[in-house]
């Protein structure tokens, strides 16, 4: 039987010592779940190891093939560029080794599940509120920010799925750098459609310098704004839902499965609401604008075939 690929954790790097420390913890819980597996880990940028000291390391230990998974939330310039970059290099530095790389985290499912559970912990734990409370409460989300349109377009629909089925009066999307608008933006937003109750929901996997600065923005607004109630929710975190979709990463990647949409797709996946939608089979069907001869050529693309797993 063939050994299966390694995997390689690749981050983003931070300023932030504890920060950095949540993502080495994350990659040992990682290979303690997978003794099976070499796993290793390292950083783009700012914190030690370096992506390629953990492939060296890897190599050390004899592998010659692994699956890269990029722990973050969104694809833009680093999961794009600088990670497959620096995979290149390696590859250059040990010859023999190959490598597939594996999409981005979000937004699955499983986050938009921890994602809600922050939600209720900000505002005073599940088990004392009920369902209906929800309708008064908006809730910022608040992603890193990029030059990259895609990237932003991401966390817009983190913010549409989130939205979809869990009874929040509205979930409004800012950023913390790079991209407009900011978290005080943000904020003055929510309140011109009529918030009284914010929840802000940084859509980050670990604690850092950015975070941090999403929750001090999120005071100071609110020291401002007396008349509006504001809470902050905790970063995601650790949790075996992460854990889960890394591993559900590098096997997608290990197979050469590398879907579109199909995570967040109502016919795939339960999601708050459509539940009744999973497994339903697609039918051709016609547009007005059809004509009268024929319907569609194809069915829809999440078609029985295509969920056929």
């Amino acid at each position: 039987m063939t050994t299966p690929p390694a995997l390689l954790i690749a981050g983003h790097g931070t300023r932030d010592d504890a920060g950095a420390e949540a993502f080495r913890d994350f990659v040992r819980a990682l290979g303690a779940r997978h003794p099976e597996l070499p796993v290793a880990g390292g950083f783009i940028e700012l914190s030690p190891p370096p992506l390629g000291e953990a492939v060296a390391e890897l190599v050390e230990r004899g592998v010659r093939r692994f699956a890269a998974v990029p722990l973050m939330l969104v694809s833009a310039g680093h999961a794009k560029g600088d990670i497959p970059a620096a995979l290149a290099r390696e590859k250059e530095r040990h010859p023999g080794i190959s490598y597939t790389y594996g999409r981005p985290l979000g937004p699955h499912p499983a986050l938009l599940n921890v994602l809600e559970r922050r939600l209720d912990e900000a505002l005073g734990g599940a088990a004392g509120r009920r369902p209906g409370d929800r309708a008064d409460v908006t809730v910022l989300l608040v992603g890193r920010g990029s030059t990259d349109p895609d990237a932003n377009a991401e966390v817009y629909k983190a913010a549409r799925l989130l939205w979809e089925g869990r009874g929040y009066a509205g979930v409004e999307t800012a950023f913390v750098s790079l991209a407009a608008p900011d978290v005080p933006s943000g904020l003055d937003r929510c309140a011109r459609l009529g918030a009284r109750r914010i929840v802000v929901l940084p859509y980050f996997l670990f604690t850092g310098i950015l975070p941090d600065r999403v929750r001090l923005q999120t005071e100071g607004w609110a020291a401002a704004h007396p008349e509006v109630e504001v809470r902050s929710a905790d970063v995601i975190g650790p949790e075996p839902e992460l854990l889960d979709l890394v591993w559900e990463r590098y096997a997608e990647a290990v197979e050469g499965d590398l879907r579109m949409n199909c995570d967040s797709c109502v016919y795939r996946v339960a999601l708050p609401g459509f539940e009744d939608k999973v497994g339903m089979p697609q039918q051709p069907h016609f547009h007005p604008d059809d004509d009268g001869h024929h319907g569609h050529g194809h069915g829809h693309h999440h078609g029985a075939h295509s969920h056929a797993h």
